[in-house]
């Protein structure tokens, strides 16, 4: 039938509203279609239902959208239009268009502007109350204008982090669909990295070892890369560290078949099962609190899956609380 070639769920509905046809696409996304039912055994919104009856007694099309829950949220369009055919008498088409793509995109794209705007209206707010301050009543006061400036510094400069990693983020997305392919080492980028962020270990009390071969080259962006290696490196010195106690950070990279993996591991407090699947959510902070004072911009992880993606490679977390977290990056060898 004419019916199969559409790529949407379709199902044809009698005047009797019994179920005529249904396309393969249909009886995947009900697996429980049967032909000659009554069509409420197979579509059980009432929304639908209240369309099919409006159509068949009107003879004029509705569109309407439905929201499933079960098992998962998902969102569709539905086109209910009257169909006269002699085989198939008074009937209905209906066609499903899933749209949750769209509608999760368009809740990330709201998420989004509300978390940017909620980031950058706290340290303005900070700054423009500390400047009023100094202005009036602290403006004699030189022990209050040291503290607030210093406090100032640090607002100015989370938000100029934050703009930053919104920037990359979207020169990124941008370029995502064209994979680098320029020869990078990876163990002269840790190198690099590791030996920026000395002076940053030891305030932490901590110790980065590297074990890396010589040499370790992958196709890709040595600046993204160098970025990647920074934000997992120093997550895991914010926040896989523990007070008043020797630590470490494990580096470590190895060549395996097609692929060059990468690890970070620290040894600190761990995070939480439920807290994993949403680690790379831009935003997304297992102690919204702790990530601020420690200057975490929330997006960090976000970057490091989507340089990741932009290499064509994979991003694998673990962890267990009390026992630390790895951070595994695969890379494909060749282009």
């Amino acid at each position: 039938m004419v019916f199969e070639t559409f790529v949407d769920p379709l199902f044809v509905v009698s005047g009797e509203r019994t179920l005529l046809s249904a396309n393969s696409a249909a009886r995947a996304l009900i697996p429980f279609t049967r032909i000659g039912d009554p069509i409420t055994l197979t579509l059980r919104s009432p929304d639908i239902l209240a369309s099919i009856d409006h159509v068949l007694s009107t003879g004029e099309a509705q569109k309407i959208e439905w929201h499933d829950t079960v098992p998962v949220d998902r969102y569709f369009d539905i086109r209910v239009t009257p169909l006269t055919l002699d085989r198939l008498g008074h009937s209905v088409v209906i066609v499903l268009r899933e749209i949750t793509d769209i509608r999760n995109a368009e809740r990330m794209r709201a998420d989004f502007i509300a978390n940017v705007s909620h980031e950058l209206r706290t340290p303005l707010a900070s700054l423009a109350g500390f400047i009023e301050t100094l202005q009036g009543a602290a403006q004699d006061d030189v022990i209050a204008r040291k503290r607030f400036l210093g406090i100032m510094h640090e607002q100015a400069q989370r938000m100029s982090r934050l703009i930053d990693d919104l920037l990359s983020l979207s020169r990124i997305e941008q370029r995502e669909h064209l994979r680098p392919r320029d020869p990078v080492d990876l163990t002269q980028v840790v190198r690099n990295v590791t030996d920026g962020m000395n002076l940053i270990a030891q305030r932490h009390q901590s110790l980065i070892g590297v074990d890396m071969p010589d040499s370790l080259i992958v196709p890709g962006d040595r600046d993204e890369l160098l970025r990647l290696f920074e934000n997992l490196i120093g997550n895991a010195l914010k926040y896989g560290t523990r007070p008043d106690q020797q630590n470490r950070i494990d580096v470590s990279a190895y060549y395996d078949s097609a692929y060059a993996i990468m690890s970070v591991r620290d040894y600190g407090p761990g995070i939480a099962p439920e807290h994993l699947p949403r680690l790379t959510e831009r935003f997304y902070r297992v102690d919204a609190a702790t990530s601020r004072a420690r200057g975490g911009t929330g997006l960090g992880l976000a970057l490091v899956k989507h340089i990741t993606t932009h290499h064509r490679g994979r991003l694998e977390i673990s962890s267990e609380l009390g026992n630390g977290s790895c951070f595994t990056i695969k890379l494909p060898l060749t282009v």
